[in-house]
């Protein structure tokens, strides 16, 4: 009797689907993206772009004009010290010296302080870009039946009927019209290290 029953088991086991067949899942419909492209050509990144090269072409600008009056000051003063030979300074040249090293701490400060702006600015602009994008990926799928997408330079080859980079760039030109290229306050400070 046992052996009927686990007979008609097996036999039944095999002619029933099991729960895991009855919750398949769909075939993958795959859409890929240039990320590269859409942050590149949307019309608000191009004009971000400018900006943030703007930022950086100004702190080379202040960094070259602190650097200058640093440098010849810098060579006096070692001139002086050289031609010591050796001697110890007087005072007029230590508070010289001094005040020249205050100098140049300052103007690395400031220095440091617009990098750190620049980076935080940087990185506000990527928020803002990829705020919008989220949402216009789930849109550009349904619109386009795709249950799936993925960035083109992370595919070996693709057919270019799957490729939705002109339907994400025109949705994230009308959702994103302008970005702010000035980080606010609290971004600024969390990227500058805490000091005790």
């Amino acid at each position: 009797m046992k052996t009927l029953l686990i007979a008609t088991s097996i036999v039944a086991s095999a002619i029933l689907p099991s729960a895991a067949y009855a919750q398949s899942i769909p075939s993958a419909i795959v859409a890929v993206v240039d990320l590269d492209k859409v942050t590149s050509s949307c019309n608000a990144c191009k004009t971000a772009s400018a900006a943030l090269r703007s930022q950086v072409s100004g702190l080379q600008t202040r960094q070259q004009t602190l650097a200058g009056p640093l440098q010849t000051e810098g060579k006096s003063i070692q001139a002086a010290v050289n031609a010591l030979n050796g001697k110890e300074p007087d005072a007029a040249l230590k508070t010289r010296a001094q005040a020249w090293e205050t100098k140049r701490q300052q103007a690395a400060e400031e220095i440091t302080r617009q990098q750190q702006q620049i980076e935080a600015n940087g990185e506000y602009v990527k928020r803002q870009i990829a705020d919008k994008l989220g949402p216009i990926y789930t849109q550009v799928m349904q619109r386009r039946g795709a249950n799936i997408m993925v960035e083109i330079g992370t595919t070996l080859a693709s057919g270019a009927n799957l490729d939705v980079t002109n339907d994400v760039l025109t949705a994230l030109n009308t959702a994103l019209p302008a970005i702010q290229t000035t980080a606010p306050a609290a971004a600024t400070n969390r990227a500058q290290p805490q000091g005790r």
